[in-house]
């Protein structure tokens, strides 16, 4: 069976880590993605975070499905390889700052002029306009400016980040809706576009009504540590052996074997009960609950009695706990590859299954232009065109 996106290619001239991740959900769906990194200057995502014998972790996953070329856009030798792969492509997916293609002649006129049905995405921290298009962008900025670090973190505490690239997983996968969505228009008009999306509006997107709100009531969500304003009892609780677990009451009938479940069947009668929010202005008292009923088990025991009481629970997760898990085993959550480097190596698998095309995982990342004389030779250079190129230190 082959992925939904089979036939179609992507090249992905972007770097840490919206767009790259975009690139790779693109890939596990089928498409050829063709990476393209700066001959001295790889992508800085090769050197981020834990590495073993030398070889990034990463990289492994972030650069699965993608075949890895090298070129330098700023010379005259890799811009005539960018634009011979622009034409023999579907879609480029780039975050330099604006103007930046542009100045190397690689603008979106340039890039379809012999391919007009082109998609050129462009993901950047603030997008092509703007008094701040301009200003080097990462997640963490998005996060802060989004309104998210604002509403995130204990009432008495700063405005907290996430520990890992949240912006940047949320914007990959705004790239690759809004990228198969502008091929779906090309499929009816035969056209391709430009896609312009800045990292803080797809943050933004899922933070709830937060603007209706302030534009409505003039107020602004409180940060109030893992407990809900909509709802209660909802935080995470310690268990007699130390672990943690999450409850979650969002239905009012969840609320309520809730309650009954802990031994405290009287309060599900008040008034207050009957709405989340009466709940949440009533969370110390059910928190409390709650709290000391977890205390007197295991993290074991209260999953399985909630889980008899039709109760909504779920225990707090590190990775070692995701790759024991039944149920993930059961959806293939987590996948298994051979790798050139390190042998076997697990990673998140494919994000969704499907029954015709599902998608899949190929192969993990590759070296740094590993695959440069392959592609170059698809697109009709000869060895010792290669050997030019590749001697001037455009490839």
């Amino acid at each position: 069976m082959s992925g939904p996106l089979e036939g179609i290619r992507v090249v992905d001239a972007a770097t840490l880590f919206a767009g790259p991740i975009a690139a790779m959900h693109l890939g596990d769906m089928g498409a050829d993605v063709v990476k393209v990194e700066h001959p001295r200057r790889p992508d800085p995502s090769r050197g981020h975070g834990p590495a073993k014998d030398g070889h990034n972790l990463w990289w492994k996953t972030l650069g699965r499905n993608k075949r890895t070329v090298t070129a330098d856009l700023s010379q005259p030798g890799g811009r005539e390889v960018f634009l011979r792969l622009a034409a023999q492509s579907d879609v480029v997916i780039e975050n330099f700052r604006p103007d930046t293609l542009e100045r190397w002649n690689l603008g979106y006129d340039q890039l379809s002029a012999d391919n007009p049905g082109l998609v050129l995405a462009r993901v950047t921290g603030f997008g092509q306009v703007g008094p701040y298009r301009r200003r080097p962008g990462f997640g963490t900025l998005a996060e802060a400016m989004s309104g998210f670090a604002a509403m995130t973190g204990e009432p008495d505490g700063p405005p907290t980040l996430p520990p890992f690239g949240l912006a940047d997983g949320i914007t990959a996968l705004a790239t690759a809706f809004a990228v198969t969505a502008a091929l779906q228009a090309r499929s009816r008009t035969g056209a391709g576009q430009v896609v312009d999306l800045s990292i803080i509006e797809p943050m933004l997107s899922v933070l709830g009504p937060q603007i209706t709100r302030w534009d409505q009531l003039r107020t602004i969500q409180p940060r109030t540590g893992n407990r809900s304003v909509n709802n209660a009892p909802r935080n995470t609780y310690r268990t007699r052996d130390g672990r943690w677990v999450a409850v979650s009451t969002s239905s009012q009938s969840i609320a309520e074997r809730v309650m009954r479940l802990v031994g405290r069947p009287e309060l599900v009668d008040e008034p207050w009960f009957a709405t989340g929010a009466g709940r949440a202005q009533h969370v110390e008292e059910l928190d409390a609950a709650v709290a000391a009923w977890v205390a007197e088990r295991t993290r074991a025991e209260v999953v399985e009695a909630f889980e008899e009481a039709q109760a909504a629970v779920a225990p707090v997760y590190d990775a070692s706990d995701v790759v024991a898990d039944p149920q993930l085993a059961a959806l293939g959550t987590v996948v298994t590859m051979d790798d050139d480097d390190l042998g076997p190596v697990a990673m998140q698998n494919v994000l969704f299954r499907m029954s015709a095309t599902p998608g899949e995982v190929r192969w993990t990342g590759r070296a740094h232009g590993a695959d440069t004389d392959e592609v170059l030779g698809d697109l009709g250079y000869t060895a010792t065109e290669i050997a030019e190129l590749r001697g001037a230190g455009a490839v």
